[in-house]
């Protein structure tokens, strides 16, 4: 056949392949490209002597050896990369070397691994021909990360000499991750580096360059030659990111307002689907903002977001914002405000201007009144639950209509929780406050009247959440006392225990349906549209109650332990005591009709997916949650949803993602996930934290990052957790003490580990990090510190 070539200033689109497409545009960029051109349509039998001649003229120009490499149609596409499934020859300095180069990149379009990576037909194959890089260093740059789905940092990886050996995985290169400004946020280089500080920069520049023209994240190889020049060798889109990340992100409040993840990320752990934002997100913005309205630190409801923020799918509250209540009420400091979140003085929060005198009197008045008024509001939060009515339409519109009112209602119920928790913390805080003064005051450490004020809140009754693990206990409690139902519930699927027992006619059978009739709405992440609750869990529960029946069996039953106030305490304290325990108890109340709402809302999106799946106007049910409130507008009602959905799709490949990062407790204007957690205040092995229940105990530590991760905690160790919500509660059962990255001493964890006079240390901030499975500490509730100790000879 006739050998036809191709100039790369010739190669205007991808008809010649990606390689070929890519390398063109570098050069249209002005970026240095090694000479070369395109063999087109290659095939193993092309004539021997044109493909003499080529080589000719290259060698003329004095651009050998040459590398010929596949430039086959759909390879370094958009959707798949073809990385390593066809043939390069390097190096090539003779013309038969050559011809012999192209018959073999030719041939393996016919490969067995291209075909199996591809699974598509033949592709039609085209070379590029270029001159080879005598390389003192070569390598990659990724725009984004494809690990963490990032397209903030950067990552270049480098190796002396030729790139090949980077990418046949024979050698071990220099890693460098930057941030979005160019500064090594991680660098793990040799001893004598690679690259240069100007080389790193004028890589990245390049990069950036690259895909600003593609529009898109792109991964692209370069070298640089023993003159210290650099050299593009190829560009490709990433083909692996998942959705941007950042994409669904709430405005930005203010470029120096600070955002944090305390007390929120108590509520709304991990990350979260678009709908769960803009329905539990929007619903406790709303009820947080109309707070201020009654304190008058805002004049009216202005617009969504500006209480919570929503970036990279977590859950942010604005504690600027939050500072109005500070600068407006009397007996509130910054300093107050900030320990009430985060634990500890936010140094990065300014203050508000003060208000006057008179203003702080009246605004204190207002919002008291309204917090412990919230009594009759609370009461009415049965009723108001039981009008709504769960869809069940077929007509999608009529599903939506009927969920917007829903949302209606899930708002001002959020908003009762809110002013019952607002109850809560004012209790709390003052009764922490006078101890703490008290402490001080006669010769001894804030420490200790926090932990006095840790004692005195204990002694709370009727509590919710732990009257829910008293139940649940009380099943397992049945289910042990039958050993043959035992050894079936321990011997079965997790899920299929639960699913058996749910049918069963005995008394544990019984017991589990009762359980699940009072309190089936509750779950890990049970403000999350898309999560389900226990009783649409049956491996989730099945997990836990396992690890419960299990510990029964093996040790003696842990009692509750409701620690009573002291004679000896004033009657000004056993007051203040009172008021913090119903505090709690109406928080918890508070929570739970909240999450009944939230239940009801998430079975009615489900129903609104099945029927937008049904009719065709989603691939599945599940990607409903991917889509915010507005755009279901238009999922229901517009004609052309082909676009919007294809969005979803990604969001729903960027959750998994979201979901690894973490970031620092507070951030200053728009918040950037960690790329390593700070080592915070570890010093001689203690980890400083928030005392939340008092005792001490040592033991072996259980890390659990999620609540699939607790399923494998024994009887006796510690969990160590960034936080826990109501879904975690069973295992209290189970451990010695319980420590968390975040929380406060009124935080669902802190509550129910007094409860069970389990002792508790909370905002360590970094005890998940610090710590791993199998470390033996000693966890001292009465000071909030954990000490690690000597390694446990064995894991569990």
């Amino acid at each position: 056949m006739t050998l036809t070539t191709v100039e790369f200033d010739d190669v205007t689109d991808d008809r010649y392949g990606g390689k070929a497409a890519g390398l063109a545009a570098l050069r249209r960029l002005g970026l240095p490209v090694p000479v070369g051109f395109v063999i087109a349509d290659a095939s193993a039998d092309v004539d021997a002597r044109e493909a003499g001649e080529c080589f000719s003229r290259m060698a003329a120009r004095g651009a050998t050896p040459v590398a010929v490499r596949s430039s086959a149609l759909g390879e370094d596409g958009d959707d798949q990369s073809f990385a390593g499934q066809y043939d390069s020859v390097l190096g090539v300095d003779s013309v038969d070397d050559f011809v012999a180069a192209v018959h073999t990149c030719a041939d393996s379009v016919h490969s067995r691994r291209a075909s199996s990576y591809s699974g598509q037909p033949t592709a039609t194959m085209h070379l590029v021909v270029q001159r080879m890089v005598d390389a003192r260093a070569a390598g990659v740059v990724f725009t984004a990360d494809p690990a963490t789905g990032r397209r903030d940092l950067m990552v270049i990886d480098a190796i002396a000499g030729l790139g090949e050996a980077l990418v046949d995985g024979t050698a071990s290169p220099d890693h460098l991750l930057l941030d979005r400004e160019g500064n090594p946020a991680v660098r793990e280089v040799g001893e004598v580096p690679v690259l240069a500080p100007d080389e790193i920069a004028n890589i990245r520049s390049g990069a950036l360059r690259a895909a600003e023209q593609w529009g898109r994240p792109m991964d692209l190889e370069w070298a640089i030659d023993r003159s210290g020049t650099l050299w593009w060798l190829q560009a490709r889109p990433i083909t692996t990111l998942p959705g941007d990340l950042n994409e669904m992100d709430s405005p930005l409040a203010g470029e120096d307002h600070v955002y944090t993840r305390c007390n929120i990320g108590e509520m709304m752990p991990g990350a979260f689907c678009p709908l769960t934002a803009s329905v539990s997100g929007f619903a406790i913005d709303y009820a947080m903002q109309m707070t201020q309205v009654v304190a008058r630190a805002q004049d009216k409801y202005e617009k969504p977001w500006l209480q919570v923020g929503y970036f990279q799918g977590h859950m942010f509250l604005n504690m600027t914002e939050g500072t109005g209540l500070s600068s407006g009420l009397l007996g509130n400091s910054l300093e107050q405000f900030s320990i009430s979140i985060c634990g500890r003085v936010v140094e990065e929060l300014k203050p508000k201007p003060p208000k006057p005198l008179v203003s702080k009197l009246i605004n204190t008045v207002r919002l008291s009144t309204y917090a412990l008024s919230a009594g009759p509001a609370i009461r009415r939060l049965h009723d108001q639950i039981a009008d709504f009515r769960i869809p069940s339409s077929d007509d999608a519109r009529v599903v939506l209509r009927e969920l917007e009112s829903g949302v209606e209602q899930y708002c001002d119920i959020t908003l009762t929780h809110v002013r019952s928790s607002s109850r809560a913390a004012v209790a709390a805080n003052i009764l922490e406050s006078v101890l703490m003064r008290q402490a001080v005051k006669n010769g001894h450490g804030e420490d200790e009247g926090r932990a006095e004020a840790t004692k005195l809140m204990a002694g709370a009754s009727d509590v919710e959440s732990a009257l829910m693990l008293e139940e649940l206990d009380s099943v397992v409690h049945t289910i042990v006392s039958d050993g043959v139902a035992t050894s079936d519930f321990l011997a079965a699927e997790p899920g299929v225990a639960v699913t058996h027992l749910r049918a069963s006619g005995n008394a544990a059978g019984t017991a589990v349906r009762q359980f699940l009739e009072r309190h089936g709405h509750r779950g890990y992440r049970e403000l999350c549209m898309r999560d389900p609750s226990w009783a649409e869990d049956p491996e989730g529960l099945g997990a836990m109650m396992q690890v419960m029946v299990r510990s029964t069996v093996h040790r003696a039953d842990r009692e509750p332990v409701n620690t009573v106030v002291q004679t000896s305490t004033s009657s000004s304290i056993k007051f203040l005591a009172r008021l913090a325990q119903g505090g709690a108890r109406g928080r918890e109340e508070t929570k739970s009709k909240m999450a009944l709402m939230a239940h009801s809302l998430k079975l009615g999106y489900r129903h609104l997916g099945e029927v937008l799946a049904k009719v065709g106007r989603l691939p599945d049910a599940d990607l409903v949650f991917f889509f915010d409130r507005s755009e279901l507008h238009r999922v229901v009602g517009s004609d052309d949803v082909a676009s919007l959905v294809a969005s979803a799709q990604k969001r729903r490949e960027a959750l998994a993602f979201q979901n690894s990062l973490e970031f620092d407790d507070v951030s200053v204007g728009r918040p950037v996930p960690l790329i390593a957690r700070p080592h915070g205040d570890v010093t001689d092995g203690e980890i400083i934290g928030r005392p939340a229940s008092r005792g001490s105990v040592e033991g072996v530590v259980r890390v659990a990052k999620s609540i699939v991760d607790a399923r494998d905690v024994q009887p006796g160790e510690i969990l160590v957790a960034p936080v826990t919500d109501v879904g975690w509660t069973p295992y209290f059962t189970v451990i010695a003490a319980l420590v968390t990255d975040i929380g406060s001493s009124v935080s669902h964890g802190a509550v129910v580990a007094r409860e069970f006079g389990l002792p508790c240390v909370v905002n360590t901030l970094v005890a998940t990090q610090t710590l791993k499975t199998g470390d033996r500490v000693r966890v001292d509730g009465d000071r909030g510190v954990v000490t690690r100790l000597d390694r446990a000879e064995s894991l569990h």
